[in-house]
């Protein structure tokens, strides 16, 4: 006789039951997991957002403005670097910077000329 045979019908049900109880239970814990996962992912506030198109325009039109405003300001300070960068090594009178320099102030300045005709 192998060890089936000598387990009761009740055992094999308990057995099941208990298999079944944890799967059960397995179920519940990811449930709430995806549950947590969706509440952390904010689906609920893009779904409603989705719904009302005219808010979505808003906010958009406002992260574009600011987005703008600091691409603005972040070149206005890059450029302001590279400026001051080669005003000093203008001042260092160094042989070949100096010259190129010189070379891009003078063909800003012939432009300018040209410019005012």
């Amino acid at each position: 006789m192998n060890e089936h045979d000598t387990q009761s019908p009740s055992s094999s049900e308990s057995t099941h039951s208990k298999k079944a109880e944890d799967k059960i239970e397995e179920l519940h814990k990811l449930t709430n997991r995806i549950a947590n996962e969706l509440e952390r992912s904010r689906i609920a506030q893009y779904t409603e957002l989705l719904n009302r198109p005219w808010k979505l325009i808003g906010l958009n039109l406002l992260s574009g403005a600011a987005r703008g405003v600091g691409i603005a300001i972040g070149f206005t300070f890059f450029a302001a670097t590279i400026i001051y960068v080669l005003q000093v090594l203008g001042a260092l009178n160094l042989p070949i910077v100096g010259d190129y320099i010189a070379d891009i102030v003078r063909i800003v300045q012939r432009q300018l000329e040209l410019n005012t005709y």
